[in-house]
């Protein structure tokens, strides 16, 4: 079987961190994580700013490319406060899909 990642980078108002890092942690990564197909999912931080970098950054360990766009992904992804709270504050997102290659 092959590996995939799907890739989201992303920034979001200082203001709203704090309640993004909840909600992405007690809710959204718990939902996407129930998804059948997703085997991980890894939340980072940018370390040292970096001009065109985005700050948060998510990997999720996806079993098929055609995962991050079901709708099985897409009603988990809509959980919670996530997409009332969050999406609309999201700017300058990033999605990518890779594929492991050794």
């Amino acid at each position: 079987m092959k590996e995939y990642i799907w890739l989201v980078q992303l920034d979001i108002p200082t203001e709203l961190e704090d309640e993004f890092n909840r909600i992405y942690d007690a809710e959204h990564v718990p939902a996407i994580s129930k998804v059948p197909g997703v085997s991980s999912v890894q939340r980072y931080v940018l370390e040292e700013p970096t001009e065109g970098v985005q700050k948060y950054t998510t990997i999720y360990h996806v079993d098929s490319p055609d995962l991050p766009h079901s709708a099985e992904w897409a009603a988990a992804s809509a959980e919670g406060e996530w997409k009332s709270k969050i999406r609309p504050f999201v700017v300058n997102a990033k999605l990518a899909l890779f594929r492991a290659i050794s």
